[in-house]
């Protein structure tokens, strides 16, 4: 069991979020602003708390994420996986076979597919006429 705070690094497409954690009274800062703030979606913030919510801890640790690349869903994606490792390396026994389980811990590969020359984008193709 970790004292003070507990850090992680969590990432999702290009983006990457340094999360750290310690326990508290559920301050979630993310960039310098509040998360509902960062992120506008209701969806978003919902997804980056999810690990507090399986292992029911919301409200019982201070969250400050930093988070840069990609686009607000990629983000939301990194802070999970981010908090998710932090809350495993806090207190393992207690919370990481839950986070296992739930598929947390694991990085998601899918990556965006580059795109080919004489393509318009990674597989569409220029409309062919026979003519």
């Amino acid at each position: 069991m970790a004292t003070e705070r507990t850090y992680a690094t969590g990432r999702r497409k290009s983006s990457t979020a340094r999360v750290w954690i310690s326990i508290g009274t559920g301050e979630f800062t993310v960039n310098g602003k509040p998360l509902d703030e960062y992120f506008g979606r209701e969806t978003l913030v919902m997804s980056a708390q999810q690990p507090f919510d399986l292992t029911e801890t919301r409200g019982q640790f201070n969250v400050y994420a930093t988070v840069r690349g990609g686009g607000i869903s990629g983000q939301a994606g990194a802070i999970r996986h981010g908090i998710s490792r932090a809350l495993s390396e806090f207190d393992a026994e207690k919370y990481r076979p839950k986070l296992k389980a739930a598929g947390f811990l694991t990085r998601d590969p899918r990556m965006v597919e580059r795109k080919k020359f004489g393509l318009h984008k990674a597989r569409k193709r220029p409309q062919f006429s026979k003519r």
